[in-house]
């Protein structure tokens, strides 16, 4: 590498670094709820019950931030059209993650994550084309509730995951949690919420199919 090439790499990663700290609380907040859910994963993937421990820990931390951004943002005047797209982006991805996690572990069906995961891509998308053309996309109440239940969802699992470790809890409550986590109930809950996101996925598509069909009219 030339001294030049150094010298606008070390640039480029200055600006980076200051794009961040430039950035409101809020939005520095959901970056690092991003950050955090590659580690939960990592933590919840190990043998040890404290590791594990650890990843549940930083799993609610996220989820924590996801709750305080949006209150911090709104009272002290800060939300932006970036946090309006990162905050819910963040939130897909802690979510979809530790579905994909359950999936993993043999506690839900990989095809009902996927469409979870296909929807939350499309409206995704969506928004991002929608903010490219100047046009913010509101998230409907039916949105708010989906997104409220595959989170009141996660969050019970994963408390039947730390209820299972045996070094906590002894081993007959860590039988009972595995008969649960392994239930056809668990599957039974998880379709219901499949079915409302899919739902909410199409819903948004009609109510917002002005942004990608063409206007007969001419335009969009």
């Amino acid at each position: 590498m030339t001294y030049l090439s150094a010298v606008q790499a070390s640039r480029r990663r200055d600006t980076d670094f200051n794009f961040i700290i430039n950035m409101t609380f809020s939005n520095q907040l959901t970056i690092l709820r991003i950050i955090l859910v590659p580690v939960f994963v990592l933590l919840l993937m190990q043998d040890s019950a404290w590791y594990k421990l650890t990843g549940v820990i930083v799993f609610v931390t996220a989820s924590l931030t996801d709750i305080y951004d949006g209150y911090h943002a709104r009272k002290y005047g800060e939300v932006t059209r970036l946090g309006a797209f990162l905050d819910p982006l963040a939130d897909k991805l802690l979510i979809t993650t530790a579905f994909l996690f359950y999936v993993w572990q043999g506690y839900l069906a990989l095809w009902m994550v996927l469409v979870v995961a296909a929807r939350d891509i499309i409206v995704t998308g969506l928004r991002v084309w929608a903010e490219h053309i100047d046009h913010p996309v509101v998230t409907s109440k039916e949105a708010k509730y989906k997104t409220f239940a595959q989170n009141l969802f996660a969050y019970i699992v994963m408390l039947f995951i730390l209820l299972k470790e045996k070094t906590f809890f002894g081993s007959k409550v860590g039988a009972v949690m595995d008969e649960i986590l392994h239930s056809p109930w668990l599957d039974y809950v998880m379709l219901a919420i499949t079915l409302f996101t899919a739902w909410t996925g199409i819903s948004y598509l009609i109510s917002n199919r002005s942004l990608f069909l063409p206007n007969p009219q001419g335009g969009r």
